[in-house]
């Protein structure tokens, strides 16, 4: 291998590692290879490539780059079918098969809780495949810009076209937007809805988002399908035209009178989230249902749901099973976000208490306990490690069963600490980030054994996976 170096620039960055052989998938969804005693995190490559990789960040004991070249190519590529691929951020692994993808996961959630737990393990489960691969989120999210990223055979000819677009965030980069042509994440009518919006904007003149100087009229456009048929859209604006918006709404509802809730929200902020604004329904119901074993869960603009709704009923009864509910259980549910798992759970328990930080969402869980009419849910709102202390357990019980679902940097020490204070006989831990879960488990080692690890694919062609823990009390 050789080192070509290039004068101008910080040491390392800008130089050429010649021939490095891709050995593995990393954090992150990186691929991996070394060199003498250093490691290289590499985008863009995978296990099998050889290449000559340009480096963009030079450490002490790693580095990170790009391929500069393709010497080989691996024999676990495959062909993307998204014509975004490699421009778009979102879909970073489809040039994997997704039985390679599932590998890969399925080694991210081993290797964590091996190197990083490092406790004693069960045999890991199979991963869950997703029923899809494709069409399978319920929600998107898309930005309007009046500079629209250009492809390398657009450079230089700018003042020739037209630069609106309405799409996704390029990666790293939060002025431009990629103008998308077909997504294949969400089922349609999304991608009609989404062009539908974009031609008729740029039809009528109507001024899109310019994200550096936050002026225009158009701004972001949410699009949200559910299970049952039910379609939401919220359109975000920076002021609202007495004129313009009208025209525009009625002609979503005239075109896809699908749409079951239409919403507009006026956001003049630094940010495009809403959940402290007012949505308005212009047309249609205030939220959409979505189904699942016979409960009814209502979805509003700012409802938190999961986004793979499919594979979610299949998360959910993962962690009913590990649960072993007989209905005599006093169930804690921990970061219970709109309270779908504890709502699910409570049909085979004594009672459900749900713990969530956001209040909106709080609120979201009680109705739709209400709306299901489960009468032994109970939900409270505040900082986890604040709420669950020992008055609280002192009130409300001394849980038979806890279930844990944190966000992504994982529970709080204070957290951890006060469920082993707790000593229920199982905790269910369901984690969206394998390397945080490790970490929790083994604070608990001493009190907890790990009888389970069920990893879950909700995200095909990315690397994100989810894996459920039960952890059984030592006797």
């Amino acid at each position: 291998m050789k080192k070509r170096h290039h004068r101008g620039r910080p040491k390392g960055a800008g130089d050429i590692i010649e021939g490095i052989e891709v050995t593995e998938m990393a954090a992150e969804g990186k691929a991996m290879g070394r060199a003498g005693d250093k490691v290289y995190f590499i985008d863009g490559a995978v296990p099998g490539d050889i290449i000559d990789l340009k480096i963009s960040a030079d450490k002490k004991s790693y580095a990170e780059g790009i391929p500069e070249r393709y010497l080989k190519y691996s024999d676990l590529r495959v062909q993307p079918f998204c014509s975004h691929f490699g421009t778009c951020g979102g879909c970073k692994w489809q040039h994997l098969a997704y039985e390679t993808q599932l590998h890969f996961k399925h080694k991210q959630v081993k290797d964590a809780l091996e190197r990083i737990g490092k406790v004693t393990l069960p045999p890991i489960n199979t991963i869950l495949p997703a029923p899809s691969d494709t069409f399978y989120r319920n929600k998107l999210e898309y930005t309007f810009s009046n500079k629209r990223w250009l492809t390398p055979d657009e450079t230089g000819t700018e003042g020739k076209l037209d630069r609106n677009a309405l799409g996704f965030h390029i990666p790293k980069r939060f002025d431009k937007v990629l103008d998308i042509k077909q997504c294949y994440l969400q089922p349609d009518p999304s991608n009609s809805i989404r062009l539908a919006v974009r031609d008729y904007a740029m039809s009528k003149g109507l001024a899109f988002n310019d994200l550096q100087a936050q002026t225009g009229l158009l701004r972001n456009l949410v699009i949200r399908t559910a299970g049952t048929g039910q379609i939401m859209v919220i359109l975000q604006v920076y002021r609202f035209d007495e004129i313009e918006m009208p025209a525009i709404l009625d002609f979503l509802s005239e075109k896809f009178p699908e749409i079951t809730s239409l919403n507009y929200v006026v956001n003049n902020k630094g940010n495009e989230t809403f959940h402290d604004l007012d949505v308005i329904c212009w047309k249609g119901r205030e939220f959409i249902e979505e189904e699942m074993e016979g409960l009814i869960f209502r979805v509003g603009p700012k409802s938190f749901y999961q986004t793979n709704g499919a594979q979610a009923h299949a998360l959910y009864n993962i962690a009913l099973r590990m649960a072993g509910l007989d209905g005599h259980e006093l169930v804690y549910d921990l970061y219970t976000g709109t309270g779908t798992i504890a709502n699910f759970l409570a049909r085979k328990a004594k009672k459900v208490i749900g713990v969530e930080y956001v209040e909106a969402a709080v609120e979201d869980a009680r109705l739709n306990a209400g709306h299901n009419h489960l009468n032994n849910t109970a939900f409270f709102a505040g900082d986890m490690k604040d709420v669950l202390n020992d008055d609280f357990i002192a009130e409300h019980g001394r849980p038979d069963v806890i279930v844990t679902d944190p966000p992504r940097a994982g529970m709080h020490a204070d957290v951890v600490d006060t469920l082993l204070r707790i000593g229920a006989e199982r905790i269910v831990y369901v984690s969206c980030n394998p390397a945080t879960q490790a970490r929790d488990v083994a604070l608990m080692d001493e009190m907890y054994e790990v009888t389970e690890v069920q990893p879950v694919d909700m995200f095909p062609h990315t690397h994100h996976v989810e894996n459920v823990v039960l952890l059984n009390k030592r006797k």
